[in-house]
């Protein structure tokens, strides 16, 4: 199991969702990916994606600086 970090900072709707899924194909199940946002959208869209894919979502973290990050298990 691995940790991957992506940056989707200031990226808008719904390019966060898009990369998220073009990253998540190229890594092994049971990997983490931790997802860096500042797209508020992303609280919900992401879990929704995570849902019809099969992927969990183990948590959200909203930081003071404005970013949201989402780690998800592949």
């Amino acid at each position: 199991m691995t940790t991957h970090v992506l940056d989707v900072k200031n990226q808008l709707c719904p390019i966060p969702v898009i990369r998220t899924q073009n990253q998540a194909k190229k890594l092994a199940p049971g990997d983490i990916l931790e997802v860096v946002c500042t797209d508020p959208g992303v609280v919900n869209d992401i879990p929704a994606w995570c849902r019809i894919n099969g992927h969990e979502v183990l948590g959200i973290e909203k930081r003071d600086n404005g970013e949201i990050v989402v780690s998800l298990k592949i």
